[in-house]
């Protein structure tokens, strides 16, 4: 996990703190990001988009063992319609491997659910002392002796997969500033040297410690 992914307890101004109660499994983790005027889900579609594909592979590999026990195919985590601007959706659509529950500007909250167990993950805007972060939070309701077991082994992997997409996320977002090319011209924030050749790569996306990064 990288310095700037931290765990943190489930924020008490986000709507999925309302479903803690009776939760078998929660968890919460906070990465400084710029929101930029973004909102919840515009957020939540960046880093989902970006999924590392270890990530899909162990999904694919749940997906063929759970099925033996009658648990859902979800798919991969980061199975997105590219083409679906996040205006578009609505409560009840399908997200990647989740359907969306509730959707506001700060935060949205995506589940699943079936006979063995509930799933919510909320993704929630926050800001501390001016400085802005997101939190992605987890809470499982589980309902029977099966889904205890899934969650045996599921819980130590999802620990490690969290923090792996927010890391790939931030990683993946230009930084603030580019420096200047090798011929002098002036890079924009997508990344890309305005008016230069064709050769001249991508700004670097920076870890700054003291700033948020977008």
């Amino acid at each position: 996990m990288t310095p700037a992914i931290t765990a943190i307890e489930v924020p008490p101004s986000s709507r999925i703190s309302r479903e803690l109660q009776g939760a078998d499994f929660f968890d919460s983790y906070e990465m400084p990001f710029a929101h930029d005027g973004r909102s919840a889900l515009d957020i939540y579609l960046k880093f989902i988009a970006r999924t590392p594909s270890w990530v899909n592979f162990l999904m694919a590999t749940r997906n063929r063992v759970v099925g033996v026990f009658g648990l859902k195919n979800l798919g991969h985590l980061g199975a997105l319609n590219q083409a679906k601007e996040s205006s578009a959706y609505r409560v009840g659509d399908r997200v990647g491997i989740f359907s969306l529950l509730s959707i506001s500007d700060d935060e949205i909250i995506l589940g699943d659910a079936d006979k063995h167990l509930d799933v919510k993950v909320s993704i929630c805007k926050l800001v501390r002392e001016d400085r802005q972060s997101v939190a992605v939070t987890t809470v499982v309701h589980i309902h029977n002796l099966l889904g205890r077991i899934y969650m045996l082994f599921v819980a130590p992997v999802h620990r490690l997969i969290v923090p792996a997409v927010l890391a790939r996320a931030r990683q993946a977002m230009p930084s603030a500033r580019c420096l200047p090319s090798a011929l002098g011209m002036r890079t924009r924030r997508d990344g890309w040297a305005r008016y230069a050749p064709v050769w001249i790569s991508r700004c670097s996306s920076r870890t700054r410690s003291k700033s948020p990064s977008s």
